[in-house]
């Protein structure tokens, strides 16, 4: 019992941070995409306002690939280029000192965010990796700005370019690059592409470093939820004991009294004969010893090395003796008795609690089935397991989750419980002498009339019951 609170109880705790993780980790990531993705598009249309240049720079300025720190006109013959290296310097060193002049602060403090900001926005037109390529209303290329990028020739602009055109979006991904297609008013069309390599590159380191932190933090949970778990369950695990120590040393105390009250009735009938309230008093006597035997049996169930001593023995004889002394009482209240048991199943268990599984569920048959209803009784085998079923006609199948019928002291009617001296006790020992040999069982509505117990039971015992 421990033992299966502590794995519960880890499980749940690993479960519900797994899940806090899995949530973290994917909105911190997403949020982190949408951004890159924000910060691109910005960059993109600001491209777009300018026609392809950043504000502050001038249109007949570019950059040469293999000098991309040297700006260079355009429009100026290459031999002249060379000449104005010192001008353009000089201008564009003003226009940035101009616009980024620096400001007052902690030299030693590196967060200042408004110098930050400015050197980003001083830094971008140089930092920043993109082409454009211009057509017209026919979707001809005009004219192509590679200057800005290492990567791309004029040939892939332009294949780039066409395909974009093509597919009619006006933003979205082309490979690692980032791209928005500005339409002008006479048709023509300005597309810019800016790479995105870098940034999702960092967007996938931050997702495994993420990842990396989400797995070592369950790792270190996993360790002490394990070793704390004893600590968590302790307070469950010493309630249920006490609870099993009254449940045992209650049987056993009112087995005492009850076989007084039975010899005492005994005795008086020898002497004043049978009457209506030595019978009665023989009927609830009878009752309470069927109460204590279950009872007993949950508590010596619940044991988790409890001694059980399994052996093989023909499981379809002792189904059958069980059933065939039922089926006097099924003719006397007038039920449709049906046996349907497959000879020479055997199977590794204990004997007299198949033969009690058998008792109690056809029991159960006998009390809940309908009047003049059926009662059918199913035993056979497959590859692997064994099933045994009882089914019966009722007049009314309980609502909902059928499983609650295997719950302690549960009945789902009352009225008719007392009438049939039920105490809800019955298919909770069922259950629990199913899982003791490996197996379970389940309820199972067969349209509205008709409910089935179906018991599946292996035909080898699990390795962890033969050391038992």
């Amino acid at each position: 019992m421990v033992k299966k609170l502590r794995k519960k109880f880890v499980v749940t705790a690993m479960l519900s941070l797994l899940l806090i993780l899995v949530i973290m980790i994917g909105v911190i990531n997403i949020i982190n995409v949408r951004h890159v993705i924000s910060e691109a598009d910005n960059l993109l249309t600001m491209l777009a306002d300018n026609d392809g240049y950043f504000p502050n720079l001038k249109k007949n300025m570019m950059f040469d690939p293999e000098n991309p720190d040297n700006p260079v006109n355009q429009n100026m013959p290459a031999s002249d280029s060379a000449s104005s290296e010192s001008t353009t310097d000089q201008a564009s060193s003003e226009t940035s000192n101009s616009v980024n002049a620096p400001r007052p602060g902690d030299p030693n403090n590196p967060f200042q965010f408004d110098r930050l900001n400015n050197n980003r926005d001083a830094e971008m037109p140089y930092q920043t990796r993109y082409f454009w390529v211009k057509l017209d209303s026919s979707d001809n290329i005009t004219e192509v700005n590679f200057g800005h990028i290492a990567a791309v020739s004029e040939e892939i602009a332009s294949e780039y370019a066409i395909d974009v055109a093509k597919e009619g979006k006006q933003h979205g991904y082309y490979h690692t690059y980032r791209y928005i297609v500005s339409t002008k008013d006479d048709g023509s069309k300005l597309i810019i592409f800016a790479d995105q390599s870098a940034a999702i590159l960092n967007a996938l380191t931050l997702l495994l470093q993420s990842v990396l932190v989400g797995l070592c933090a369950l790792i270190a949970m996993f360790i002490l939820v394990y070793i704390f778990s004893s600590q968590a369950v302790a307070p469950v695990v010493e309630s249920l004991e006490k609870q099993k120590r009254f449940i045992t040393d209650a049987g056993h105390e009112l087995k005492t009294p009850l076989a007084v009250i039975s010899a005492n009735v005994d005795v008086l009938e020898i002497e004043s004969g049978k009457s209506e309230w030595t019978t009665s008093i023989k009927n609830q006597v009878s009752r309470m010893n069927g109460l204590v035997k279950n009872l007993l049996t949950l508590s010596r169930m619940d044991e988790e090395r409890m001694h059980v001593v399994f052996s093989d023995f023909d499981m379809s004889k002792t189904v059958k003796d069980t059933a065939i002394s039922f089926e006097a009482l099924a003719t006397s209240k007038g039920k449709k008795y049906q046996m349907d048991i497959e000879d020479g199943i055997h199977i590794t268990g204990d004997k007299n609690a198949i033969n009690q599984l058998a008792s109690l569920l056809l029991d159960n048959a006998m009390k809940y089935s309908s009047e003049n209803g059926s009662i059918h009784v199913l035993l056979n085998k497959g590859n692997k397991y064994i099933t045994f079923e009882v089914s019966n006609t009722c007049d009314s199948i309980p609502s909902g989750n059928l499983d609650r019928l295997f719950d302690r002291f549960y009945r789902a009617d009352s009225s008719r419980a007392r009438e049939t001296g039920g105490y809800g006790i019955g298919l909770s020992v069922a259950r629990a002498i199913a899982n003791s040999h490996g197996g379970s069982i389940e309820a199972l509505r067969d349209g509205d009339k008709i409910i089935r117990f179906v018991v599946t039971l292996p035909k080898e015992l699990p390795k962890n019951l033969q050391k038992k």
